[in-house]
């Protein structure tokens, strides 16, 4: 086993080396040169269409889709806002330091750009399936779009077949259930078969209506979670206000110097600062990854600008407000220097302020897996119907709720490595179509004033 371990956290190493950073982090920069820094000039249109989409209503009868654009949005949160932005940052916190999220933020910021055109091409190359409903996304784009088809369909397989792994076996699956279970069997001693049972049969019964049900849930489940954990998160950075502007200039202190051992904390290079902020980045935000435009193609939306401009709030929402509010609670109440890790260290970090604070990471870990879950069941859905047809949904779907339930009970070793491993497999031929679509995206984007 620790050969094993080692071996995992050297290929982790490796894929988050200085030359995956430049190229996630360089896709985002030439996505926003192209697109004229699209994030901050359409920021305002963007939040606009969230309120649109949540209290306004649309004329959507004669557009072709299966879900509105706000709960193809929802979906894609679902799917980003989860236990990586309780224990994925807690993590980073507590391996890279400080500075590790001053460089999730550089990772979002790009991002914002990267997910415009991720979203945007999946709208603009979806295909029809077999029973009618729209399906898109990087296997789709990539195979369409890019000149030469033979390495077009190449990396579309490529995509498909990693994606389709990462969703039964990582980061869409087996990793939320288990990081549920544990926590429920931590603050309650509820046994991981029962936790089990329970998140798989109430999977189940969602993504068995496919993403037109699943739609109409993250539509209600998203924001009720997302203003939970804000709310909760206020009032300890509320008592702890005076320490927010030290604790900001020391994430982005950290990001460029190494910061000392102290207290349980190892202490961490700048290597470390960025090599963890970026790869518990993409793992949140999923910028880049190219699992998000798979929602986002299904949106009943015409105008892949349109689409493309109110996908950057999911990565806005994601990394720079719901991961600060982690990194933050974490880095005032002073628990970083524990020695924890993980949604231990989230945990002692509420408790620190909150009576039983335990139990308000417990509830999120829950609604924070739960909707990964289910945003992820559909993106394994649409890679797997991809590669083998529309007639292997039903039995896909089956076996995505067995491994809920196998993720709950089986001790998984290394699953966060072994996610962002899986993630960056996602992430490289995305990302070569991105770069070889850049012309399109940055054509689309500067049509639109």
């Amino acid at each position: 086993m620790d050969s094993i371990t080692s071996l995992v956290l050297e290929i982790e190493k490796f894929m988050y080396s200085p030359w995956f950073v430049v190229t996630l982090l360089g896709t985002g920069i030439l996505l926003s040169i192209r697109t004229r820094f699209i994030q901050f000039r359409k920021m305002g249109q963007a939040w606009r269409m969230i309120f649109t989409g949540a209290v306004g209503k649309e004329d959507l009868q004669h557009k072709k889709g299966d879900i509105t654009p706000f709960q193809a949005l929802n979906t894609a949160l679902a799917a980003t806002v989860g236990l990586g932005n309780i224990a994925g940052v807690a993590t980073a916190l507590a391996l890279g330091g400080p500075g590790a999220i001053f460089w999730m933020w550089m990772t979002a910021l790009c991002g914002m750009a990267t997910i415009y055109g991720e979203a945007m091409l999946a709208l603009k190359f979806r295909s029809m399936a077999e029973d009618g409903s729209m399906s898109g996304g990087p296997m789709h784009y990539i195979s369409k779009g890019l000149s030469n088809p033979t390495l077009g369909r190449s990396l579309a397989a490529v995509f498909a077949l990693t994606a389709s792994v990462a969703c039964l076996f990582s980061t869409g699956n087996m990793m939320q259930s288990n990081s549920i279970a544990l926590s429920f069997n931590t603050s309650f001693g509820v046994p991981y078969w029962v936790s089990g049972l329970v998140i798989s049969g109430l999977t189940g019964l969602v993504i068995i209506g496919g993403i037109k049900r699943i739609g109409i849930v993250v539509e209600k489940l998203v924001p009720f979670m997302i203003l939970f954990f804000i709310i909760a998160s206020m009032i300890i950075l509320l008592v702890n206000i005076r320490e927010i502007p030290s604790k900001l200039w020391l994430i982005v202190r950290s990001a460029f110097t190494p910061v000392a051992a102290t207290g349980g904390f190892a202490g961490a290079t700048v290597i470390a600062a960025m090599q963890f902020g970026v790869s518990r980045g993409i793992l949140s935000n999923e910028a880049g990854l190219g699992s998000s435009p798979i929602a986002h193609g299904a949106a009943k939306e015409d105008d892949p600008d349109r689409q493309g401009i109110l996908a950057m709030n999911g990565v806005f929402i994601d990394t720079i407000i719901v991961c600060t509010m982690t990194a933050l609670v974490i880095l005032t109440t002073g628990e970083w220097t524990s020695g924890l890790t993980s949604t231990a260290l989230a945990a002692a970090a509420f408790e620190h302020v909150i009576p039983h604070g335990h139990l308000i990471v417990a509830f999120s870990a829950l609604l924070f897996g739960f909707s990964t879950l289910l945003g992820w069941s559909y993106y394994g859905e649409q890679c797997v119907q991809y590669m083998l047809g529309f007639r292997v949904v039903g039995a896909y779907r089956v076996i995505f709720v067995i491994f809920v339930f196998l993720g709950a009970v089986i001790k998984l070793e290394l699953v966060w490595s072994v996610g962002t491993i899986a993630n960056a497999c996602m992430a490289l031929p995305n990302l070569v179509g991105l770069i070889a679509l850049s012309g399109i995206v940055g054509a689309i984007a500067s049509a639109k004033r």
